[in-house]
């Protein structure tokens, strides 16, 4: 008799705050850029921190089977 295979669940928490791209990378926003001390902080940064990062391939392999994408 075979052991059953069981459908994983994606976590709702990741969906919301990574977004894959076509060629299948990771992307997460800062931290910084939604934070409520915004005023402190220099426009060149904020500005930087626009921009989404690309997440490192020892972290990608870990959410992407979050997300059920492998």
């Amino acid at each position: 008799m075979k052991a059953k295979k069981f459908k994983l669940k994606t976590k709702k928490s990741v969906i919301k705050r990574i977004k894959v791209t076509k060629t299948g990378k990771l992307l997460r926003s800062h931290q910084l850029r939604t934070s409520h001390l915004r005023r402190k902080k220099s426009k060149r940064t904020l500005r930087r921190h626009q921009r989404p990062v690309a997440l490192n391939k020892s972290n990608s392999q870990a959410i992407k089977r979050m997300l059920g994408l492998s």
